[in-house]
């Protein structure tokens, strides 16, 4: 008896053994990554330090910028710990790492750029120079029973990756458990926010069965056959085709597009990246869009 006891007590052990041994290993470096593998590998504040936030956005607070002393690398990295753990910034290795961050931030350089050809420094060294939309177009209010626009409140373009029309900020707000459809002024007043809010557009798929940014640019996404006859491929030209559909891509090399592409390698070369590992698919010119606006239920 006591031999069968001592043969069931080695096979307990054995089998906790390898449930404790199939368990994923996760890793814990405190406020900016915890409780998940992603957070074994180096964080961003680890790789990407001030000096080079500040090369990248080198003219956001010059005299003649409108978001002077709002936006900073402390409220950046505050807000990638959010994502950190489910993997921005801290999936596969040192280059592909940087490469997500250099990507992410020239989306953000470009949709907040006051820059232009002649300006001091190159147009491309004024990202986050804007906070918000200066001259709304219109008041970016739609009847929607989700998310019905409150009185007095003006939705127009806020944030990192502007926010607009009032369903968006009820979504977005909703994700990230602020009242944007009550304050959108939030996304202006509160840089952290603004970025948070930014991430969580790139870390989330917008429909179903469909790829987030994050997801094609560090290899986490296939293509089908369909996307591959729809010429919609890994790489920072479909970062484009999912952030913004047929408002930048599938209308051949436009300067918006243009734009974008180059804000990105011009973060890669200031990260010490180079231009020369941009990756594949770099553009979106002929891709066929995710979400066409005209089937879109939301909008950018």
């Amino acid at each position: 008896m006591k031999a069968w006891s001592a043969v069931l007590l080695v096979v307990a052990v054995a089998f906790a053994a390898a449930a404790e041994a199939s368990k994923p290993k996760v890793c814990n470096k405190g406020w900016e990554c915890s409780g998940s593998i992603y957070c074994c590998n180096e964080t961003i504040s680890e790789y990407f330090k001030v000096y080079q936030f500040e090369n990248l956005f080198s003219k956001r607070n010059a005299p003649v910028a409108h978001a002077v002393g709002f936006w900073d690398y402390q409220s950046f990295i505050l807000a990638a710990s959010v994502y950190e753990p489910l993997g921005f910034g801290t999936t596969g290795d040192k280059v592909t790492k940087m490469r997500e961050v250099a990507a992410f931030l020239g989306h953000v350089g470009s949709k907040t750029s006051c820059g232009y050809g002649v300006a001091t420094g190159g147009p491309l060294a004024w990202g986050l120079c804007y906070n918000h939309e200066m001259s709304p177009s219109q008041d970016y209010c739609d009847p929607n029973y989700l998310y019905p626009c409150v009185e007095g409140v003006q939705y127009y373009g806020r944030g990192a990756l502007p926010v607009y029309w009032n369903y968006n900020y009820g979504l977005l707000g909703d994700a990230i458990k602020v009242d944007l459809l009550n304050h959108p002024e939030n996304l202006e007043q509160n840089a952290t926010l603004a970025f948070e809010a930014a991430m969580w557009r790139w870390m989330t798929p917008m429909k179903k069965k469909q790829p987030s940014a994050h997801d094609v640019f560090v290899g986490n996404w296939k293509p089908t056959k369909n996307d591959t006859l729809s010429k919609r491929l890994p790489g920072f030209g479909l970062t484009m085709n999912i952030l913004y559909g047929d408002l930048i891509c599938s209308q051949g090399f436009i300067d918006p597009m243009n734009n974008m592409i180059s804000h990105y390698q011009y973060y890669l070369d200031l990260m010490g990246i180079g231009r020369e590992n941009s990756g594949d698919n770099l553009d979106c010119s002929e891709q066929v869009v995710f979400n066409p606006s005209y089937k879109a239920d939301t909008a950018t």
